[in-house]
């Protein structure tokens, strides 16, 4: 057993996000975005074949399911079942900072729009 310990910092970065990748790190069963996004960034519509979950930590939060819109703020989370469609973006003029949790080791994701 071990327990071992990570800086966003260091992770992999992406357009918005440093990404800790599960299977990357010992098989974990979890991939973690740590989203930075600046104002009106943010992922088009896609859907995901496993649970996620999204924690808005700072900032405003569109979050869009294809049909409607949602403004989310920090301090509150949305949990998106698989295969549903989703998209956010930060709509605030600061800056969107926001946990996202893929329950699975690695990334599935279906681009729609």
């Amino acid at each position: 057993m071990a327990i071992r310990f990570f800086r966003s910092e260091d992770l992999p970065s992406d357009v918005i996000s440093r990404d800790f990748i599960g299977e990357e790190h010992g098989g974990v069963g979890a991939c973690v975005l740590f989203v930075n996004a600046g104002s009106g960034e943010g992922p088009r519509l896609h859907r995901h074949p496993y649970v996620e979950i999204l924690i808005v930590l700072e900032g405003v939060s569109t979050f869009d399911d294809g049909e409607s819109k949602r403004t989310v703020e920090a301090g509150e989370m949305a949990v998106v079942d698989a295969g549903q469609p989703h998209a956010f973006t930060n709509s605030g003029q600061g800056r969107l900072r926001q946990i996202d949790i893929h329950l699975s080791p690695a990334f599935h994701t279906e681009w729609l729009a």
